[in-house]
Order: structure tokens, then C-alpha cells, then sequence
């Protein structure tokens, strides 16, 4: 297996290495969560490897078929050694047919970190729980901007997931945050945020339930909110409905209109890998009708997720711009008729 190994792999994790050292990413500290090397654009689309506090956190994207025992302990050895004060390490073996392999197992130290700090926010974090790591490092400018420069009284966090993006809304200026998810333990994690950062918990603002069906209980007792995040999975189906960014992330849009505010946000995120940024904008363009829908911003993913200008020997495979990642996120307006 090592002579199957790329001679030159060191070679460029230690480019992408210093591209992260140079635009200042850690932290003196070590709270700080990032990608340290994105192997679908920067070298080798099997690998990605991310830091979270003191935890390394390998995904190994190799086929379950292919020892890759050897290469994961290269990678291990490589950041020890850059990386002296790393506590652990976890591999996540993402596709394998074992969950408890997607989830990871710690191949260095004992215990994982359970917090990570981003904007002087705290996230609660559980990397073992699944195939993720529940703190997604690709939406950290939209958390930047949900903190910094949104003024609402109210927000709603739909496909909230662990919470991340309405936690940090809630650190900002936003005075109610509603949570939704299907999953209640996500959800715990959410509140282990709010605990972390001083922040009151008020359990009815954590929804557990399906997002067409609340939605439409929503719609029915004309609850509004002044900000809508829709967040959801690449593809997921209920018996009440069915989530396809791909093909038809436009019911989506057009079931949570009527609950924001006139004059409102909708903050739209869609992940779909073979949807083109062109695509996703003509999708919006045809849902806003004499201006009651109308794109406010777009929102970046940072560099160590699409890789920098020196370290970029991949692109997506479907063109994403005007965004810069297949990772679309675009904040829309909404206006209802009077």
C-alpha cells in the first residue's frame, strides 16, 4: 500500500498547509474550527481534513474496498508533526456501509473536542455523532453575517440541524430564535450552544417536528418571522413532503414565503453539487413576481473550503458562479401584496 501512495502528497499538504497559516486562521488559543485541506479541489478528492480546537478530524472518502490504513496514518503523522498541540485525531471512513465507521473512531488521543469558537461565539460540538461533524465550516461567513449585519426581532431556523446559524443570529441582534428539526438530539446540541454563550433557553422556541407539516401550522395561525433560513439536506422525504435541491428546491422557497415578514429575509442555502450557479439564479429569477422576491446578497464560502488561488488543481464539476462554490447561498427579500 505505501507505494501506492502519492509520493507528492506532502508536498501539497504542506502548500495548502502555509496558505492557512497566511491568511491568519488559527488561533493562539486553538478554538478555532477550519478546513485544512480540501482534497476535492486541492490534490486528492478523497481526502478532507479539518480542525476543530484540538481535534484533527481526517474524511476519508476512499472506497470501503481499499485498505487505506496506511494513507490515513500518513496523514495522522503529518499534521502531529505540524500541529504540536493537537489532542486527537478522528478518522470517518465516509463510505463505508458501518455507521459507526462514517461516525469515526479516534485513532490518536482520547477525548474529542466538545466546543469550537468562531467570532467570539462558542459552538457546541459532538464529532462522533455521525458521518458530519455538527458545525458546518462552509456557511462561516453567513454566520459572520447573521451576527454582524442582520437586525430583526424574530428568526426562524428551519433544517436547523445543530443550530449553528441561529445561535449565532441570537448572539447578534436577533431577540427570538425558533429552531426546527426532525431530530431532537441535534437540537440538545443547540441548547448546549445557548449554554456555552450565557444565553437564555426558552424550550418552545425548539421545534421537533417536520418541516411541511410546522410550516403549514405556521401559515395557519399567521406567525411571521423577520428572517427565514432554510438550510436543508441535499435530499430528504417525509410522508408530508420531499426535498430535492437539485430538481426542485423552488417548493421550498415558495412554503415558507407567506411566514416572513413583509420586507423580511429569506436566507436560501442549496449544496446541490450539479446545480450551476446559473441555474440556481434563474430558479429565483422566475419566482419573483413584479419584485416581491428579490435577491438582497450573495453570500461567499471561505477560502479554505474552495481552496486558494496557489493551492486550486480541481474545480466543480458544474460551474457555480456568480457564487464561488457549489455551496450556493443567496439572501432574498420578500415582499407580500397590500
Amino acid at each position: 500500500m505505501e507505494d501506492n501512495i502519492d509520493p507528492g502528497l506532502n508536498s501539497r499538504l504542506t502548500k495548502c498547509f502555509l496558505a492557512r497559516i497566511n491568511t491568519g486562521l488559527f488561533d493562539e488559543k486553538h478554538h478555532g474550527a477550519f478546513r485544512l485541506y480540501n482534497g476535492f479541489y486541492e490534490g486528492e478528492a478523497h481526502l478532507v481534513v479539518d480542525l476543530y480546537a484540538r481535534t484533527l478530524l481526517i474524511h476519508n472518502y476512499l472506497p470501503p474496498d481499499i485498505d487505506a490504513a496506511q494513507l490515513m496514518s500518513r496523514v495522522q503523522t503529518y499534521y502531529l508533526e505540524e500541529i504540536p498541540w493537537l489532542k486527537t485525531v478522528i478518522v470517518k471512513n465516509r463510505r463505508s456501509q458501518s455507521p459507526k465507521e462514517r461516525a469515526g473512531k479516534i485513532t490518536f488521543g482520547s477525548v474529542a473536542s466538545d466546543r469550537v469558537q468562531e467570532a467570539g461565539i462558542w459552538y457546541a460540538l459532538h464529532l462522533l455523532m455521525h458521518q458530519e461533524a455538527t458545525f458546518f465550516l462552509d456557511t462561516r461567513d453567513l454566520r459572520a453575517w447573521l451576527k454582524d449585519s442582520l437586525a430583526v426581532d424574530t428568526l426562524l431556523n428551519t433544517f436547523a440541524y445543530t443550530g449553528s446559524l441561529g445561535v449565532a443570529a441570537r448572539a447578534g441582534a436577533v431577540n427570538r430564535v425558533t429552531y426546527l428539526d426532525l431530530q431532537r438530539k441535534y437540537l440538545n446540541i443547540a441548547k448546549t450552544s445557548y449554554t456555552l454563550n450565557g444565553l437564555e433557553i426558552d424550550k418552545s422556541a425548539f421545534i421537533v417536528g417536520d418541516f411541511w407539516q410546522q410550516v403549514s401550522r405556521f401559515i395557519r395561525k399567521g406567525r411571521e418571522f423577520g428572517c427565514v433560513i432554510l438550510d436543508p439536506p441535499f435530499f430528504s422525504k417525509t410522508k408530508s413532503g420531499t426535498v430535492d435541491l437539485l430538481r426542485s428546491s423552488h417548493k421550498l422557497i415558495n412554503k415558507v414565503r407567506p411566514i416572513v415578514t413583509n420586507g423580511g429575509f429569506l436566507v436560501v442555502i442549496n449544496n446541490a453539487l450539479f446545480l450551476s450557479g446559473k441555474k440556481f439564479l434563474e430558479l429565483i429569477d422566475s419566482l419573483s413576481v413584479k419584485d416581491y422576491l428579490t435577491i438582497e446578497r450573495i453570500i461567499t464560502v471561505p477560502l479554505d473550503i474552495t481552496g486558494y488561488p496557489e493551492t486550486i488543481v480541481n474545480y466543480p464539476p458544474v460551474d457555480p458562479t456568480p457564487f464561488n462554490h457549489p455551496t450556493k447561498i443567496a439572501v432574498l427579500r420578500i415582499r407580500h401584496k397590500v
